[in-house]
């Protein structure tokens, strides 16, 4: 019942504001897939700048759980609880679900429609030259076993980014390669029947990557993650365990902070005294154990509203599946109204 009164709701306020404006604020469309728990990386990459664009966009946020299958296929046993999780950490970092509508992909089955229409409009050697998915491949050692739902990956995220008309996808660079295929299929199919999608441009995030706690990128495959919901026990364990410049041995010695994770997380999550922090750790003042403790203290900070956040979440279930029902029903409008243009402009019955 209250889906289809937030709904309602959803249609006046919308209607209201296009009265007001005279124009609607450009659309945002953005999404992960559902690996559960969610790290510091998502928060610094993707999750702060999807609650900062929240006033100034309109924002539409995707649960790609079919986007899932294209490498786990075999393990959709826990897609639902993981989704549930990441919804969870998505509304602690400030995700306002009465802003963002969240929605699972999977609910809305104009994503599938609009897939295989586009997938018309794109030749396997124009997928194939795709870097993102050629890394990908190379990197899960796919290369020789990679399924036709893998390969249309980006098709499949064209339809996802296209049905709601989003003007722009915060991306990382990496995705860029993805997006460039979702602007040449809107100007192929508003060029060969009629003007339905505006071409989406990329938002890429300053921030970008953040290091791992073994200085790699920081990957749940790698298992050198600090999960946004880490308790403070568990979270001061991974910095203390976390790699520091392997040139730093003792106190004492001086420190390279630009290849040092620590450093890194202090720049983003704690950066008072940063530049005394740099000076000391380049002198060999500051050692390596005191640095961690420092970090350590600074994280739990930042950290304790998203905590508190997702306490009440956890504690609360069935509010997350009504706040996923309602996104499903106010995406399923736009995407019924999307594919409606479409089946119009291509005269399909």
């Amino acid at each position: 019942m209250l889906a289809i009164v937030n709904v309602f709701l959803y249609i006046y306020s919308l209607n209201h504001r296009r009265h007001k404006e005279g124009i609607l604020k450009k659309r945002i469309l953005s999404g992960m897939r559902p690996t559960g728990r969610l790290h510091l990386g998502h928060l610094a990459g993707a999750l702060e700048n999807w609650v900062n664009l929240q006033d100034e966009y309109e924002n539409y946020h995707l649960i790609a759980d079919w986007h899932a299958l294209t490498t786990a296929y075999d393990q959709t046993a826990d897609l639902q609880e993981n989704s549930r999780q990441m919804v969870i950490d998505w509304l602690s970092a400030g995700i306002d679900p009465q802003k963002s509508p969240i929605f699972i992909q999977s609910h809305i089955p104009e994503h599938a429609e609009l897939h295989l229409i586009l997938s018309m409009l794109v030749t396997v050697p124009r997928l194939q030259r795709n870097p993102a998915v050629k890394e990908q491949a190379q990197a899960l050692h796919l290369e020789d076993i990679m399924s036709y739902g893998h390969l249309g990956y980006p098709v499949l995220q064209a339809a996802d980014i296209l049905l709601y008309k989003g003007n722009l996808v915060p991306v990382g660079e990496d995705q860029m390669p993805h997006l460039e295929i979702a602007r040449e299929l809107a100007r192929r199919f508003n060029k060969l029947y009629a003007r339905v999608f505006p071409e989406p441009e990329g938002k890429v995030n300053v921030f970008g990557r953040l290091p791992g706690t073994d200085a790699q990128r920081m990957s749940k495959s790698l298992n050198n993650t600090i999960l946004i919901s880490e308790e403070p026990e568990s979270l001061g364990l991974k910095l203390r365990k976390c790699i520091t410049d392997p040139q730093k041995i003792r106190m004492g010695d001086p420190g390279r902070p630009e290849v040092c994770p620590i450093f890194t997380y202090r720049k983003k999550f704690y950066p008072e005294n940063i530049k005394e922090i740099e000076v000391d750790c380049k002198s060999g003042k500051l050692g390596c154990v005191v640095c961690k403790q420092g970090l350590a203290t600074g994280l739990e900070s930042y950290l304790a509203p998203v905590w508190e956040k997702r306490r009440y979440y956890e504690n609360h279930p069935d509010e997350v599946d009504e706040i996923i029902a309602d996104g499903d029903s106010r995406a399923r409008l736009v995407a019924k109204s999307t594919m409606e243009e479409v089946r119009s402009a291509m005269k399909l019955p």
